[in-house]
């Protein structure tokens, strides 16, 4: 029986529409560098802008200052866009309260920084299902590395065996089977279900309700 549920955010918990890719595209076009199409920004997704940026500009040669100019465009044009395009997927306020009513407790592990997490998470109004969460930057190592999963399995005394991961990118998989827990695989988000099944995870769902019966 899982007791512990690690979501991921965009893509899993939220639909952010085209909010990444346009503020994505916007900040390279601004930064006068090759602007890449939807398909590579959307697969990137699952990992944070400070390594999906450098693979998405590979030929790049930034400054540490000049790099960290580039996040702070892309945030910026995030910010203004995600107001009017994040929604909840259907169906996934119902399954967090039942889950959270039943007495699980619930995690978010995204990419994002915390700061925006926090943010996007009270905007949707289901930040109190959640007993933390954990952002890009409260980490050293990012997804697919264990390391956001296995802080918070120390720091709240979690079993892992009794702990599922879940997310709609193989990186969300990975990290999961890195950090020794139960993985989900939603089929609604970024990556397709081909690509997921081929991580193995311990489950595939296809719609949020099914979240309810992975035990």
């Amino acid at each position: 029986m899982m007791d512990n549920y690690f979501f991921d955010f965009d893509g899993t918990l939220a639909d952010s529409g085209q909010t990444a890719i346009l503020a994505t595209q916007a900040a390279f076009r601004d930064y006068d560098l090759a602007v890449p199409d939807e398909d590579a920004i959307a697969y990137f997704m699952g990992v944070p802008i400070e390594v999906s940026f450098k693979k998405l500009a590979p030929d790049a040669e930034f400054t540490d200052y000049e790099f960290k100019a580039l996040l702070a465009i892309f945030r910026s044009y995030y910010k203004q866009m995600e107001s009017s395009n994040l929604t909840l997927f259907p169906h996934i306020e119902k399954v967090l309260k039942q889950l959270h009513d039943e007495g699980k407790q619930l995690f978010v592990v995204s990419s994002k920084h915390s700061a925006a997490l926090i943010r996007n998470l009270e905007q949707l109004e289901i930040d109190q299902y959640f007993d933390a969460v954990l952002g890009s930057d409260q980490v050293k190592k990012f997804k697919p590395a264990p390391d956001g999963l296995l802080f918070l399995l120390k720091k709240y005394h979690l079993d892992p065996n009794k702990s599922v991961m879940i997310g709609d990118a193989i990186f969300d998989l990975q990290m999961g089977q890195a950090a020794g827990v139960a993985t989900c695989a939603v089929t609604w988000g970024t990556h397709s279900k081909k690509e997921l099944v081929v991580q193995e995870p311990t489950f595939v769902v296809n719609k949020p309700k099914q979240l309810l019966k992975i035990d």
